[in-house]
């Protein structure tokens, strides 16, 4: 794709979010709702941030 199209179709995706916002917004959030029931994933991901800041104090 040429970098005029790919242009062209990066607008047009955020034209279309912006005129629906609020739609989005409640689509992210059942998204969100989604993944925080999951407690094992939510967990993982707790793991590995305290890893990584751990690290970051270390080094």
């Amino acid at each position: 794709m040429d970098e005029k199209t790919r242009k062209e179709v990066a607008r047009k995706g955020g034209l279309a979010v912006s005129r629906n916002r609020q739609h989005m917004s409640e689509i992210g959030r059942k998204g969100g709702q989604s993944v925080s029931r999951n407690k094992e994933h939510m967990a993982n991901i707790g793991r590995k941030g305290g890893a990584a800041s751990r690290g970051q104090r270390q080094g």
